[in-house]
Formats: structure tokens, C-alpha cells, sequence
């Protein structure tokens, strides 16, 4: 399997959790480090999905398996429910539409009329013209979900390799031989019987090692903004706009970590692998979000962030398996991954047995929790017997850091992972206040701080 994004990670976990030889293959240092490591954190219902394509019947069978398993997982799940709103005549005229495809879709909504809108998010522009509400909707964890899915399936025999991209392949006698990127050790060999591309923004290139490749990722970088704790009471559920057929739009949403979030921007570039910021679009970013929420103003933003979505040419998922090749393409998962991954291992699944053989599922799985990181059940930072706090702002102990870095099944591969894993360095601050603690803590395990002296100096 190559590429540990939040859907990689899901299938991952179906792949072993089927009893089969799993090895996840991954080019980063971590998990979650090209498109996975920043979405909205929604858990989508699918309810504005194009009716009967792959992609909405993957949401729902992901939104479905994630309410079954979260809990055993120790998986965070705030329901908040959403409000689209109409902001002018065009985007009202479009409700009776979306909240068609949406029972189609099986996704039952209500209509609110401007009073309703008002009533339900008082802190809304006054110009709300009316609205449909989403009640299945909800907020998770984006980066401990996956993680979770990871974790379960390496402490259920599974194999992760990181640092290792795949530079070739060749399919002969019914098995692969993947070659992997020499990074001063040797070149490096993995033989398998089946692969399952889950690249990502890298799903194009690792997909011409089989075949000339059906689509190509055409790389859409989406920009947030984070506000301070303090704005997060304004709204309660989550704000959607009406979507257009190119975007969802900017929404406004509440995080499981006590922030406000506004975003994502829409914007095609080429560039895979960095999501540049732009004053400019943040500055818009901005502007939008204080026109649907004008209170805003008076809050701080604590944190912009910006992420790549590995959109196609084509509008629905890629996910198909080539049966005389032993591959398994899962190609252009935009936006919706996230709620979707469960559905689209389980999918996978299915294609494996049809294409390559019946499994034989674990009689009695192991079912590792993640600690908890939201603000909605109790912190270790927040109890009397607490360990020494390293992070303030996000109330980050000493001995959670540790445990991240060595007391766990997947350990923190980078100081990105170890922020995903933690928060530690994400509140209000920044890291301005430690980062240094931070990295003496992390220095011993993380090969990209050997070079930091004492103090975390250079």
C-alpha cells in the first residue's frame, strides 16, 4: 500500500483487519504529510453529493462506519449539525434543489425561513435570507482519525515504512518488486502480490508504474483561518454556504479544539507539495468571514493555514482494481476524504475479493484508543496529579509529549507529527513560548533535530 494520507490509513486498517500481509509504504517521515494534514475537520453527510456517483455512496458508508467505531477508537464526535444559508435570492432559489438531491441521497433536511436563520445562529449577518439545516453533520478530530486507523492496524500486525518513496516497479509472475528511493542506504526492494495506490497529491506519478495514468491530479489549494477561543462561541453549528460546482465555498465552523475556522479558498496551482499562504487571499478569507459573521472583527486570529486537495480533471472518485495487474487505483479524493475513508476501505475491500481472493477477517482484533486532544472530554493537563505543562495554550503535559514521541504504536516521525499527535505549539501563541522545551523534549527522538544543539540551537 503507498501513501499514508487519512484514506491510505483507512484502507490500511481494512487490509489488516481482512487478515491480509499488509506493508503501508510511506515517502514521509510521518503520516498525514501531503493533503490529509489540513481539511475543515467536518464530517460530511454527503447530502450535496452528486446523487448515485461513487463518491456521495462512499461518504454515507464512511459517515455510517465512523459513527459505529468511533467511540471503540477513543475518536472525539461533536454534533453540531449545519445551517446552509441563503444570502440573496439566486441561492435561495436553489434550496428546493439541494434539499431534493439531498433525500435522494438519503440525507433528510428542513427548511428555516429568514426568522428561523436568525433564531438558530443570531450571530449571523442580518441579510440571511432563509436556510436548510443539516442535523447529521459533525465535527472530529482530523488528524487523530487517521491516526487511529494507522495505529490500529500496525498493532494488529501491520507493517508501516516511512522515508521510503517508490521510485519503480516491476509486475512479473504475479507480484510486484518495488524499488524505493535510495536516501543513502542502498536501494531498497518490496515484493507484493497486490498494491493499492492511496498517493494522493502523488497519485498520477505512483499510478504510471502500472499504467499510462486515467487522470491526472491537478493540485487545488484550499486557505484557513483559525480565530481564537474566544470566537467560538459566536456560532453553533456549522455555515454553509450554497455550494457551486467547483467548490463547497468558504464556510464557518466551530473545531473540536475550541477555535473558530473559516475557509478554504479555491485555487488550481501546479506546485504538489507546498501550500504557499497569500496576504491578498487571507486577507479576502477575512473580509468573507466577518461578512457572515460581523462580530469577528473583534477576535484575533491565532493561525492561517493551507492545504492541497488532489482534485481531476473528473468531477467523481477514481477507485478501480486491475485484476491482470495485481493494482488497486484510489485516485482523486478530494475535499470529502476525510468523511469518506472508511467507505472507501471498505470499498477497496470488496474490489480485492472480487479481483484477487476471499479474506479471512481477524476472529478478535485488537482495538488501541488515542488519547483525547479536545476541549469536549477531560485533558491530562486540566487534572490536579497533571505532570508538568509544556504548551499553555493548549494545556500539553510533559508526559503526553513523551508518550507521542515513544509510548505508542506509530510514534511521531517529525515535529509536524508530533503537533498532530499533541498540539503542543498550535494554541494561541504559536510556539512563541515553547517551541525550545518542545524540542528538547523531542530532540532525542527526531532525526530532523540531531543537528540542534543544547537549547534547541543550531
Amino acid at each position: 500500500m503507498i501513501g499514508s494520507g487519512v484514506v491510505g490509513c483507512a484502507v490500511f486498517r481494512e487490509s489488516v483487519l481482512a487478515g491480509l500481509d499488509t506493508l503501508m509504504i510511506e515517502r514521509a517521515p510521518d503520516l498525514l504529510a501531503g493533503a490529509s494534514k489540513a481539511n475543515s475537520a467536518i464530517l460530511h453527510t454527503g447530502f450535496d453529493s452528486k446523487p448515485g456517483s461513487l463518491e456521495q455512496r462512499l461518504i454515507r458508508a464512511g459517515h455510517r462506519e465512523y459513527l459505529a467505531i468511533h467511540e471503540r477508537l477513543g475518536l472525539p464526535l461533536l454534533k453540531t449539525g449545519a445551517t446552509l444559508v441563503a444570502w440573496n435570492d439566486q441561492d435561495l432559489a436553489q434550496l428546493d434543489g439541494i434539499d431534493a438531491a439531498a433525500r435522494q441521497n438519503g440525507v433528510s433536511l428542513h427548511r428555516l425561513d429568514a426568522e428561523g436563520v436568525r433564531r438558530r445562529e443570531p450571530s449571523l449577518a442580518p441579510t440571511a435570507c432563509g436556510g436548510l439545516v443539516v442535523d447529521e453533520e459533525s465535527l472530529i478530530d482530523p488528524w487523530s482519525a487517521p491516526l487511529a486507523y494507522a495505529q490500529q492496524a500496525v498493532v494488529n500486525g501491520g507493517v508501516f515504512l516511512r522515508n521510503s518513496p517508490v521510485a519503480s516497479g516491476t509486475y512479473e509472475d504475479g507480484a510486484w518488486t518495488l524499488r524505493l528511493e535510495d536516501r543513502g542506504e542502498g536501494e531498497k526492494t518490496v515484493r507484493a502480490r497486490v498494491v493499492v495506490n492511496c498517493a494522493g497529491l502523488q497519485g498520477d506519478i505512483v499510478e504510471a508504474i502500472a499504467r499510462s495514468s486515467p487522470f491526472t491530479i491537478k493540485p487545488r489549494k484550499g486557505q484557513f483561518i483559525v480565530y481564537d477561543k474566544s470566537a467560538y462561541g459566536l456560532i453553533s453549528s456549522v455555515i454553509l454556504p450554497v455550494p457551486s460546482p467547483v467548490t463547497k465555498g468558504i464556510v464557518a465552523t466551530r473545531t473540536v479544539f475550541g477555535n473558530l475556522l473559516v475557509g478554504p479558498t479555491a485555487e488550481p496551482q501546479d506546485d504538489r507539495d507546498v501550500a504557499a499562504l497569500g496576504r491578498p487571499q487571507l486577507e479576502s478569507l477575512k473580509a468573507a468571514g466577518e461578512r457572515l459573521l460581523p462580530s469577528l472583527a473583534r477576535h484575533d486570529i491565532t493561525a492561517t493555514y493551507a492545504g492541497l486537495r488532489p482534485a481531476t480533471e473528473f468531477s467523481d472518485y477514481q477507485i478501480e482494481a486491475l485484476p491482470d495487474r495485481g493494482w488497486i487505483t484510489v485516485g482523486g479524493i478530494r475535499s470529502t476524504g476525510l468523511s469518506s475513508a472508511l467507505g472507501i476501505a471498505r470499498h477497496v475491500r470488496g474490489l480485492y475479493e472480487e479481483s484477487f481472493g476471499r479474506c479471512r477477517p481477524l476472529a478478535d482484533p485488537l482495538w488501541p484508543r488515542v488519547p483525547n486532544l479536545t476541549e469536549e472530554f477531560p485533558r491530562p493537563g486540566f487534572q490536579p496529579d497533571r505532570d508538568d505543562i509544556i504548551c499553555h495554550c493548549e494545556s500539553v503535559t510533559r508526559a503526553e509529549i513523551r508518550a507521542a514521541l515513544s509510548d505508542s504504536p506509530l510514534p511521531a516521525g517529525c515535529i509536524g507529527g508530533l503537533r498532530r499527535r499533541t498540539r503542543c505549539m498550535m494554541g494561541r501563541c504559536q510556539g512563541f513560548y515553547c517551541t525550545r522545551r518542545v524540542v528538547e523534549l523531542a530532540a532525542p527522538y527526531l532525526p530532523e533535530l540531531a543537528t540542534l544543539g543544547p537549547g534547541g540551537a543550531a
